[in-house]
């Protein structure tokens, strides 16, 4: 069986699109598919025909994007660990510098890496965009060379960041709580949810 993870489409190259606009990055069900962020990363906006909802909270998002900076997504700093695809996921986001936040997720089944994210947070266009490329063990990447997969950031409040197909909500005991959109082949759309604990205080 292969996947999809779901995501805004945006891209520093001109590589393949879905009929929609949005890029569609396969992966196996053994285990290739993101984290987010982080994994990683995630209550999570559905990417349905061009529109985008969030599960949880209600309003209808599709033309909405908010202005915001990498203080917006503060939240995700840190080193985390948790359970996700069935693996052991662990995620590290460091602070901002240079503009941007840089970030590094691994996943590992009976102690051998599936596969690595090298994960950035950025401002552009009045926003902020999370961009990641994956590689296999060996760190041959899955993505062309000058390809990436991105999240656009939708809605933001003090516990919760919402990106196109991932998301983060903070829990009271400090985990991050989160859910990724993952598109199989024949069409349909399922929820990946996961729990990040930290791994120090904070």
């Amino acid at each position: 069986m292969r996947s999809q993870i779901l995501s805004s489409g945006e891209s520093t190259s001109g590589t393949r699109r879905a009929g929609d606009g949005r890029r569609r990055v396969a992966v196996s069900s053994r285990g290739h598919a993101l984290l987010l962020a982080g994994l990683l990363a995630f209550a999570c906006p559905v990417l349905a025909q061009g529109r985008r909802t969030l599960g949880d909270a209600g309003p209808d998002l599709s033309e909405i994007r908010p202005r915001a900076t990498l203080t917006d997504v503060g939240l995700l700093i840190g080193h985390w660990r948790g359970e996700f695809l069935g693996g052991a996921a662990e995620l590290v986001w460091l602070p901002p510098a240079g503009g941007a936040m840089v970030g590094v997720f691994r996943l590992l089944r009976r102690d051998e890496v599936v596969f690595y994210e090298l994960l950035t947070a950025v401002e552009a266009d009045g926003g902020v965009s999370l961009r990641l490329k994956h590689f296999h063990p060996d760190m041959k990447g899955w993505e062309e060379r000058d390809d990436t997969v991105s999240f656009r950031l939708i809605r933001t409040d003090p516990d919760a960041v919402w990106f196109e197909g991932l998301s983060y909500r903070r829990q009271p005991d400090g985990s991050l709580k989160g859910v990724l959109d993952i598109r199989s082949r024949d069409g349909r759309v399922r929820k990946e949810g996961f729990t990040l604990k930290p791994v120090t205080g904070r």
